[in-house]
């Protein structure tokens, strides 16, 4: 290993002490949970790792979040985690099947608060590795915020929202997408695409910039709202046009959130993928001790890390990436 991967990896050590320094200053505490789990986080782009530990079904986690509500269940308030996390089929520039995540929930602050507070915290770090003198001198982020519709409007030329399928797939076949590319066709892989080719290369020129108000199929765990059309209460954050975060105004409703887990087997059932257990000790949790209003967020830490420290790979700052582990 080189001496400059070495300073990397001191720096990304620093960068985390000042990361559970900003969180405890805003009154976080910081938790512990499984990293194997009988439940796991439902989504249909999401694909665990799947263990068998003494005849039992488990998985790698995608992310903390079932463990970290059950937790909110029993009563906690402001918490945060940084841990690994485990998802199949990542690998890439900004990919690795395990990776650093930074997660956190609050009963005390709405969706619109934590955009706020993640600026708040990119700020606090930039600062921080400019007075370490790690990059040059600069001007804080200037952030920005537009609406899942408008970015498609304003970059893609189409709505996201209106649209007909066989108009996003027109504007998808002009970027490389091939109808039998995936195992399904439906909508919501076609705007995927199109985010994907169209519209996160343009979010790039702008630095950093949150996307709002996602489709209402795309909620995942989010709460869903009613405006022109359904959209979920969601945002995700770009730096340099790579996605950092994404957060939620929680869904709190164990019956919605048991059909939603029925829905995300069906689409993983049509996709030939396996299904997740219908059995979780969330929905258990939150019909005994009921989920309280909440908003929450994972980032990548790899990412930003490699941002911060002006790294142009996941593999530059990692000190093992999965080719080599």
């Amino acid at each position: 290993m080189s001496d400059t991967k070495l300073e990397v990896l001191q720096r990304r050590s620093e960068l985390l002490f000042q990361v559970r320094q900003f969180f405890k200053s805003y009154g976080y505490w910081e938790i512990d949970t499984p990293l194997v789990s009988h439940d796991t986080c439902i989504d249909r782009w999401l694909d665990p790792f799947e263990l068998n530990i003494q005849g039992e079904r488990c998985f790698l986690q995608t992310s903390p979040e079932f463990a970290m509500k059950r937790l909110l269940c029993e009563g906690a308030d402001s918490i945060f985690q940084i841990c690994k996390a485990f998802r199949k089929g990542e690998s890439g520039a900004n990919h690795n099947p395990e990776f650093t995540m930074l997660e956190w929930y609050s009963t005390q602050k709405t969706l619109p608060d934590q955009i706020k507070f993640v600026e708040y915290l990119f700020n606090d770090l930039l600062s921080f590795v400019i007075s370490k003198e790690w990059l040059p001198a600069r001007t804080e982020f200037k952030f920005q915020q537009m609406t899942y519709e408008s970015a498609f409007q304003r970059y893609a030329g189409i709505s996201a929202m209106n649209s007909t399928l066989t108009e996003l797939e027109a504007l998808a076949s002009k970027f490389g997408w091939k109808t039998n590319s995936l195992a399904t066709d439906d909508r919501d892989d076609l705007l995927n695409y199109i985010l994907a080719s169209v519209v996160e290369p343009e979010l790039a020129k702008l630095q950093a910039v949150s996307i709002t108000d996602y489709p209402a199929t795309q909620s995942a765990l989010a709460t869903i709202r009613q405006e022109e059309f359904p959209v979920a209460d969601r945002f995700e954050m770009y730096l340099n046009g790579i996605e950092i975060c994404n957060g939620y105004q929680e869904l709190t409703d164990p019956q919605e959130l048991r059909e939603r887990m029925q829905a995300e087997n069906k689409k993983r059932r049509k996709n030939g993928i396996s299904e997740f257990p219908v059995k979780s000790f969330l929905l258990q949790e939150m019909a005994e001790h009921r989920l309280p209003e909440c908003s929450g967020v994972a980032l990548g830490i790899d990412r930003l890390v490699m941002i911060l420290l002006g790294q142009e790979t996941l593999q530059d700052v990692l000190a093992f990436p999965f080719s080599n582990a």
